[in-house]
C-alpha cells in the first residue's frame, strides 16, 4: 500500500489477525507436507512488511496436540526469523501481567524480557487441537511461551467459573483491551454462560475510551442444542470479536444487531477437509484501531493450495444417461472425468502469474448416485489424475440422498482387522471403532450401562490427551446414575433390572443430556487428576475467583526492577515494573450481573488508571509529531461502494428485557454501562473489502454530516 506511512501514526494500533493455521497438517504427505509451513512463512512475512504492532492468533496454531519435532522446529525457526529484531515496540502494557500470563513461569509480555530481542510480539489463545492436556496441563503454546516467542493468554484455571481479565494496551492516545478465552468444550462453556459463571473484567475508569477486542475459539454455527456458543452470550460492551475454530473464511465484519458488536471470522489458512466451506478463498486481516474506530483490511494468502469442489446429481441428467441404459457406468465415468478436467483447467488459469501458489490443486467431485445408479471404482478413476491433483486418492466422493444402514447381526460379522488396516485418508477414528463394536454388541447385555458416544469420547481423551482417568471416571459416573435411577424406580427382580437399564440407556442415547453427562464425567476425571497433585500446584479448583484483583504486592510474583537492559533502543518500560506496578490498571467485572463478583484493586495501594495515562513511561515515539487529539464523534459515509463502508453504532446497549432469559441482568442500565457519559457516544467501524492490496484507501475517512443520529 502506497499510503500506509501517511495513515499510520503514533495513535494507531496495527494488528495482524489469523486463526487456525494447523501447522503440521499432513506433514508426512509427499505433495502437501510443506503447505502449512509455507503459509505460516507468508503470514509472518506479511506482518513484518506491514510493520504491525503485534500478531493476534485465534487458536489451533498446531494441528496436533503433540506436534512432531519437525513441526516445532519449523515453527520456532519462523518465529525467530520474523518476530525477533531491533524494531522498537511502540505500545505499553498497563494491566497486571502476573494475572494475564499467570500460567507462565515468566509472567510478563515477551518484549519486556531483558534477555530477549522481540520486534513483533505474538499473542495467542489455544484451540481445541492444541489445548493443554496431560498430567502437567501443558500444550505446545506453553513451550513457545517458555522460549519467549509467543504470549499465551486466555487460559482458564478453573472448571467451575471463568474470569477473563483483559490485557490492557496503550499506544499514544488509543487504549486497547484485549480479551481472550482458549478453547473449552462447547457444552461446558454453554452451561457456564447460562449459569452466569463467565465474568469479563473491565477497566474501572474511562470504560468508554477503551476499544474492546475479544478472541474466542468455539463453535459459532449450531451443531446441537448446546454444542456451540451463541453470539448473544457475549458481553455487549465488546467492539470486535475475532472468532476462531470455524474454517470458512468470513473475514468481512458482520454486525450482531442484538449485542451491537462486530464479528470477524478469518477462517483457516489450510484446507483440513474437502468440504464446501474450505473452498472459500483464504485471507488474513490487517486491523487498524485508533481511538474507538477500527478498519479491517483483508489480505489474500497466495501460498494456500487451490481447492475446487463441485456437486453432481446423476438423476438431473436424463438426456445423457439413465439407470437402465447399456454401459451406463462407462458413460457416468466419462462425464465425471470431464467435470474433473474442467476444474483442473480452471485451477491452472487462476494460478498463472502467481508463482507462490502450489502447482497441484485439491479437487473434489461429489456424485449423488441415488435413483438407481451404481458407483464406479473410485480408486481406478482417481489414478488418472495422479500427476495433476494433490489428492489423487479421494477425487470422487459418492453420496446418496438417503442412506440406509444395514443391520449388524452379530459381533462375528465385523472384521476388526480390516477396520484397522484402513488408510488414514478414509477418516478412521477411535470413535469409529467404538461405534462398530457397540453395533455388534447391541443384541447382548455387554456394556449395557455405557453408550457409544460416551465411550468413544473417553477413549479419544485417553489416546490423544493422556487423560488416564477418563474411561474409569465415565464408567463410575454412569454406574452411579444408573443405580440412582433403579433405586427411584424401585425395581427388584433381575429381569426388571435388565429391562429398566435398557430403557434408561435408550432414553438418553444421542441426546443433549447424554452429551452433558459425558462432559461432566471427563471434567471429574480432570478434577481428580488435579486433586492427586498431577497438575501444577498453582492450578486452583476452589470456589474463589480465578484472578485476584487485590493489589497486595506480596501476593504477586516479584517483578524485576531492571528494564529491557538494551539501553537507547526504547524496548519497553525502563522504569516501570512488570506485574502489579505503577502502570497496572484497575479492573472490575463487566456490568452484566453475575453470580460471583471479583474484588478490585485498592486505589490507596497503587496508582489508578488515570495516573498511568497522565504519566506514561518514557517510550520512543514515531517521529517528533505531538500526539493528535481524537474525538468519539463518527461521520457516516453515504457512498454505497462495498470497498470502504462506514458504520456507526450507539454506545447505549439493549435493555435487560430484551436480553436472553438466561442472561437477564438484575442491575439497571446505568450500572451496566459503568461510568458512561450522559451524552451518547458512537463507535465507528470501517473495513476494506478489496482484494487488491495496491489500491490506496483511508481507513478512517468519512463524509461530513451535521449533527448526530
Amino acid at each position: 500500500m502506497t499510503s500506509e506511512n501517511t495513515l499510520d501514526d503514533e495513535d494507531t494500533f496495527k494488528i495482524l489477525i489469523a486463526t487456525d493455521i494447523h501447522l503440521g497438517y499432513l506433514e508426512k504427505d509427499a505433495v502437501r507436507g510443506n503447505d502449512t509451513f509455507n503459509t505460516l512463512d507468508e503470514i509472518l512475512k506479511c506482518a513484518k512488511q506491514n510493520q504491525v504492532d503485534f500478531i493476534l492468533l485465534g487458536g489451533d496454531l498446531f494441528h496436533e496436540n503433540k506436534p512432531s519435532r519437525r513441526c516445532l522446529h519449523s515453527c520456532i525457526s519462523l518465529l525467530r526469523k520474523y518476530c525477533m529484531g531491533d524494531t522498537p515496540i511502540l505500545f505499553d502494557v498497563l494491566s497486571d501481567q502476573a494475572v494475564n500470563f499467570s500460567n507462565s513461569k515468566f509472567p510478563w509480555v515477551n518484549y519486556q524480557d531483558e534477555n530477549l530481542n522481540i520486534s513483533i510480539p505474538v499473542f495467542s489463545v489455544h484451540g481445541n487441537h492444541d489445548d493443554p492436556t496431560g498430567a502437567d496441563g501443558l500444550c505446545a503454546l506453553d513451550l513457545l511461551s517458555s522460549a519467549g516467542l509467543v504470549n499465551h493468554f486466555g487460559r482458564s484455571q478453573s472448571v467451575e467459573r471463568i474470569e477473563i481479565s483483559p490485557v490492557l494496551l496503550q499506544k499514544g492516545s488509543t487504549k486497547l483491551a484485549l480479551y481472550g478465552i482458549g478453547s473449552i468444550p462447547d457444552e461446558r462453556l454453554y452451561r457456564m454462560f447460562v449459569n452466569n459463571q463467565v465474568t469479563m473484567l473491565r477497566p474501572k475508569e474511562d470504560q468508554d475510551r477503551w476499544f474492546n477486542l475479544f478472541t474466542i475459539h468455539q463453535n459459532r454455527s449450531k451443531h446441537g442444542a448446546t454444542n456451540y456458543i451463541p453470539e448473544q452470550f457475549l458481553d455487549d460492551f465488546l467492539d470486535l470479536v475475532v472468532w476462531g475454530h470455524e474454517h470458512e473464511c468470513l473475514i468481512k465484519p458482520s454486525r450482531n444487531e442484538q449485542q451491537l458488536f462486530y464479528v470477524t471470522q478469518p477462517g483457516s489458512s489450510v484446507a483440513t477437509s474437502l468440504s464446501p466451506g474450505e473452498a472459500v478463498k483464504k485471507h488474513i486481516g490487517l486491523l487498524r484501531v485508533k481511538g474507538r474506530k477500527m478498519n479491517l483490511q483483508k489480505i489474500p494468502l497466495h501460498t494456500v493450495r487451490q481447492f475446487f469442489i463441485q456437486d453432481l446429481v446423476l438423476s438431473e441428467h436424463p438426456d445423457l444417461f439413465t439407470p437402465d441404459m447399456p454401459k451406463v457406468n462407462q458413460r457416468v465415468e466419462a462425464f465425471c472425468q470431464e467435470k474433473v478436467e474442467a476444474m483442473i483447467e480452471e485451477a491452472e488459469r487462476e494460478r498463472l502469474g502467481n508463482p507462490l501458489t502450489p502447482e497441484k490443486p485439491l479437487i473434489r467431485l461429489r456424485v449423488d448416485y441415488s435413483g438407481g445408479f451404481e458407483a464406479f471404482n473410485a480408486t481406478r478413476f482417481s489414478q488418472k489424475f495422479v500427476e495433476q491433483v494433490a489428492n489423487p486418492k479421494d477425487v470422487v466422493h459418492f453420496i446418496r440422498q438417503k442412506e440406509y444402514r444395514a443391520k449388524v447381526k452379530g459381533e462375528e460379522d465385523v472384521d476388526f482387522g480390516q477396520l484397522l488396516s484402513r488408510s488414514s485418508t478414509e477418516g478412521l477414528r477411535v470413535e469409529d471403532l467404538v461405534k462398530e463394536y457397540f453395533q455388534t454388541a447391541e443384541k447382548t447385555v455387554q456394556l449395557s450401562l455405557l453408550t457409544e458416544q460416551g465411550m468413544g469420547k473417553a477413549v479419544q481423551e485417553y489416546v490423544d490427551k493422556e487423560e488416564k482417568d477418563a474411561i474409569e471416571e465415565l464408567i463410575r459416573y454412569q454406574l452411579e446414575k444408573t443405580q440412582r435411577h433403579l433405586q427411584q424406580r424401585g425395581v427388584l427382580t433381575e429381569e426388571q433390572i435388565d429391562q429398566e437399564i435398557r430403557r434408561f440407556r435408550e432414553s438418553k442415547k444421542n441426546t443433549a443430556e447424554e452429551a452433558e453427562e459425558v462432559q461432566e464425567a471427563l471434567n471429574r476425571a480432570k478434577a481428580h487428576r488435579i486433586e492427586r497433585g498431577d497438575a501444577p500446584e498453582d492450578l486452583d479448583l476452589s470456589d474463589e475467583p480465578d484472578v485476584s484483583m487485590d493489589s497486595d504486592e506480596d501476593s504477586a510474583h516479584p517483578p524485576p526492577t531492571r528494564g529491557r537492559g538494551r539501553g537507547g533502543r526504547g524496548r519497553g518500560q525502563t522504569t516501570a515494573r512488570r506485574g502489579r506496578g505503577a502502570a497496572a490498571a484497575e479492573l472490575k467485572p463487566a456490568g452484566r450481573a453475575r453470580s460471583q463478583k471479583a474484588s478490585v484493586v485498592n486505589p490507596k495501594q497503587g496508582r489508578n488508571i488515570m495516573d498511568a495515562f497522565q504519566a506514561p513511561p518514557q517510550r520512543p515515539s514515531r517521529g517528533a509529531v505531538a500526539a493528535k487529539s481524537y474525538t468519539d464523534e463518527v461521520t457516516i459515509d453515504d457512498d454505497d461502494s462495498d470497498d470502504d463502508v462506514s458504520f456507526v453504532k450507539p454506545a447505549s446497549r439493549l435493555t435487560p428485557a430484551s436480553r436472553p432469559t438466561q442472561r437477564t441482568s438484575s442491575s439497571s442500565s446505568s450500572s451496566r454501562r459503568g461510568s458512561q457519559s450522559q451524552s451518547q457516544s458512537y463507535k465507528g467501524v470501517t473495513f476494506d473489502d478489496d482484494d487488491d492490496d495496491e489500491e490506496e484507501f483511508d481507513p478512517f475517512k468519512g463524509s461530513s454530516r451535521s449533527g448526530r443520529r
